[in-house]
């Protein structure tokens, strides 16, 4: 059984070492994607988080709300009580906070419980050992990845599919004498911010309205994005998306 599987089979966080194991988990896949922070708590797009002398109190408030008009987001939403227990202790061991036991711990959630497939399908879509060429480096399913692209609503049938799946929201913007494949994340103002898909992970740009032109088609395709994966890899995590993606 793989490590990923025994920290899903975990009844609770009943001790430190099992707070820390999850955290560890939970951090690797939502926050340590280079476009936000580097492993084990070091810098990446994001300013690192190890050895800053942060207290407790903080980590746990701006994990749980985000810091607004930057890229921090809020997970209170979108981990769950014992994620964001785990990795909020996670982050506090970084600075030397020795991690405390979860109130009422003994009683931690039911595990879920997946088929097969599905289980290996969300092992697929978080593959820490994939780098930045993993699912949830753009998407963010079951409380965890980073939510770049739209929330997943339409389930392709098949690996062919998806990876032939069409990306209407994938733009060309022209700004600084380049031309490059983008996500719209505001336009029509003073300033207009994208994500770059160049390639991954995709980074987060603004300029003024001026200085952009948008085109709305692109060059771009989704089989690049997962061409790391193969057939039978793409069909255990279409496996995983029918079993927790809700219409």
């Amino acid at each position: 059984m793989t490590r990923l599987a025994l920290i899903l089979l975990l009844p609770g966080l009943g001790c430190a070492q099992d707070t820390l194991a999850r955290g560890q988990e939970v951090f690797n896949k939502s926050c340590a994607t280079g476009y936000c922070h580097g492993v084990k708590g070091t810098a990446g797009g994001a300013p690192k988080l190890a050895s800053r002398g942060f207290d407790q109190a903080y980590i746990t408030q701006v994990v749980r709300g985000g810091i607004p008009a930057t890229g921090m987001p809020a997970f209170s939403q979108t981990l769950n009580r014992v994620d964001l227990f785990a990795v909020t202790s996670y982050v506090g061991s970084l600075n030397g906070i020795a991690p405390a036991r979860l109130p009422g711990a003994d009683r931690g959630p039911a595990p879920r419980k997946l088929p097969e497939d599905a289980m290996r399908g969300r092992a697929f879509f978080y593959e820490a050992v994939r780098g930045f060429d993993r699912c949830s480096t753009c998407h963010q399913l079951d409380g965890m990845g980073i939510a770049v692209a739209d929330p997943i609503v339409k389930i392709p049938e098949n690996a062919a599919a998806l990876r032939s799946l069409p990306t209407p929201h994938v733009w060309t913007a022209v700004a600084e004498g380049e031309s490059f494949p983008v996500l719209v994340v505001a336009k029509g103002g003073s300033q207009t911010k994208v994500f770059d898909l160049t390639k991954p992970p995709p980074v987060s740009r603004s300029f003024p309205g001026a200085a952009v032109q948008l085109k709305e088609s692109s060059n771009w395709r989704h089989a690049d994005a997962i061409a790391s994966y193969q057939d039978a890899e793409l069909e255990n995590i279409l496996a995983f998306l029918r079993a927790v993606v809700k219409p």
